[in-house]
């Protein structure tokens, strides 16, 4: 019998080609977005860093390009925050492909007072959520035109403990700022699921894949000035968490093998090896709340009336069709990492 090809174990040193793909990274100016971006610019992609601040977008780049020479990177102005906002951002993209788009930034906010969006929803849920959910739904016909595309979601070990209010999604009976940032971190992890038991229904070719960072510090997190900088003495004085987490670089990691590894599968969560907080990235179960698809379906019908949009996307095209669009949008936001 012949013998069966064997896939070599992934080695985040060691990327996949990827020349003639464009990602899109939403944060991709800052923490582990901007190591995503520069993992993914490695591999001779086209990679596009979603940002609201222009400047620091270009920062980023500079970086980027400093280490990966003749890497392909562009600015693409998105505010996740604002719903009116991002058609036109999407539209800016231009038609051609998106193989991928890496859900990354957000808000993490650590103290009150409660804060609002210009639409009057809670900052953290709108960004982190909403603004994703939205963005989804603009991007829905771009990615059902690029065969095999992705939607690779950033979630956080701080929601493995937390449970969805669905009659206080806004946190606007009992705000409590850590608290709200992990629901708005659950609230896209139940989406990434919905949205991949969404997509194998309609038959589609994009793929929902759920990742997660584990405990990723900035003091474990090379210095990639002026982006971010850490001194000899903040190295030496956090080494020994090194044992528990990691840095930024590391934490990027999940996603990145998320977009390009092509034994991934829909509906799959990626996570450091090491008790979900650190190491090289690994499929993992997922957790026993992620499961609740009552909870999501209703998470999914409250996001589409908070946000008037509804990602949907259409099966491939049968043989001798033309291949039609998927979905209109509207939308929403960005900021700094999640």
């Amino acid at each position: 019998m012949p013998s069966v090809p064997q896939t070599p174990p992934w080695d985040v040193h060691r990327l996949p080609r990827a020349e003639g793909k464009r990602f899109l990274v939403t944060g991709g100016n800052a923490g582990i977005g901007y190591f995503v971006a520069e993992q993914l610019a490695g591999t001779g992609a086209t990679v596009v860093l979603g940002s609201r601040d222009p400047a620091k977008a270009e920062a980023a780049i500079a970086s980027i390009a400093s280490r990966v020479p003749g890497a392909e990177l562009r600015h693409l102005p998105l505010d996740l925050a604002d719903p009116t906002s991002l058609r036109a951002s999407v539209d800016a993209l231009g038609p051609d492909r998106l193989d991928a788009v890496v859900h990354n930034a957000g808000v993490a906010l650590d103290r009150p007072p409660r804060r609002a969006t210009a639409a009057g929803q809670e900052l953290m849920f709108a960004t982190n959520h909403l603004g994703h959910f939205a963005l989804t739904h603009h991007l829905a016909p771009l990615l059902a035109a690029t065969p095999g595309s992705r939607i690779v979601t950033t979630g956080s070990f701080a929601a493995k403990s937390e449970r969805l209010d669905l009659d206080d999604l806004q946190s606007t009976h009992d705000y409590r700022p850590k608290r709200a940032y992990a629901r708005s971190k659950l609230a896209q992890m139940l989406f990434a699921l919905e949205l991949d038991r969404r997509l194998r229904a309609a038959g589609s070719r994009t793929l929902s894949v759920l990742v997660h960072p584990g405990g990723a510090l900035d003091s474990l997190t090379p210095s990639r000035p002026p982006l971010h900088a850490r001194s000899a003495r903040e190295r030496l004085g956090h080494l020994p968490l090194g044992l528990v987490v990691q840095g930024k670089d590391a934490g990027a990691w999940p996603a990145v093998r998320a977009v390009l590894d092509p034994s991934v599968r829909g509906g799959q969560m990626l996570s450091p090896r090491v008790f979900g907080l650190r190491g090289s990235p690994r499929t993992e179960p997922l957790w026993d709340h992620l499961t609740d698809t009552t909870v999501a379906a209703r998470l999914w019908a409250a996001s589409r009336d908070l946000t008037g949009n509804d990602p949907t996307f259409t099966a491939p095209a049968r043989p001798g069709r033309t291949e039609g669009p998927a979905a209109a949008g509207a939308g929403e936001t960005d900021a700094s990492t999640g």
